[in-house]
């Protein structure tokens, strides 16, 4: 997978300035699958909560269309003005980017229904399940929502005497609920920090 993503300054600069802020970036591998799924259905527009200092949304921008936008949500103000310099580094139109400030569930119920392409969350886990929520509203049809940090709690198991911290149960339970949900195509991506992906399918016809 390693050679398939391959990093360039913008995203080397992002990455680093993540790690000095202990605003832990998206892997490379993860990146490139970011790009890959928004390049894969035509994106035009995408939620991500959890701007952090610009790695992902690098990622989801370079597949995204021309003139396409990507609001990003993030509670930390010198994390935005971190991405915002990296989007600029990475040659994107200021107006390519929309930088909301504020906790993700106080900002997404004030998005458009069904507008969005794709929701990517990499935020606070023990709140993923409520993301999901928020996310399926959002979404059209064929739309893809994204979890990231979910390879560990996913195939990890408790001791006898111990059990899952909350994030950690919030990402299984929010595994299960898109295994189950027939209405979304789910699939776990065992890359980088680990990809929990769903798609929104269509109504189907009722004849």
């Amino acid at each position: 997978m390693d050679q398939y993503a391959v990093e360039d300054a913008p995203l080397t600069s992002a990455r680093e300035a993540g790690q000095r802020a202990e605003s832990p970036p998206v892997s490379a591998s993860g990146g490139a699958a970011l790009r890959f799924l928004t390049a894969s259905i035509g994106a035009r527009s995408v939620v991500e909560v959890g701007t952090g200092c610009g790695s992902s949304g690098i990622w989801l921008l370079r597949g995204m269309r021309d003139e396409s936008v990507l609001t990003s949500v993030d509670i930390e103000p010198e994390y935005q003005e971190l991405a915002r310099s990296a989007y600029r580094r990475a040659g994107f139109a200021a107006g390519r980017v929309r930088l909301i400030l504020g906790r993700g569930l106080h900002v997404l119920p004030r998005l458009t229904d069904g507008a969005y392409d794709m929701v990517f969350v990499d935020a606070e886990q023990a709140a993923y399940a409520d993301y999901l929520t928020e996310a399926l509203r959002l979404l059209r049809p064929g739309g893809i929502v994204v979890f990231n940090n979910a390879l560990e709690a996913a195939t990890s198991a408790d001791g006898p005497l111990s059990a899952p911290d909350p994030g950690t149960a919030a990402v299984r339970e929010v595994a299960r609920q898109v295994r189950d949900d027939e209405d979304l195509i789910p699939l776990l991506l065992p890359i980088g920090e680990g990809l929990l992906a769903a798609i929104r399918e269509a109504p189907r016809d009722s004849a």
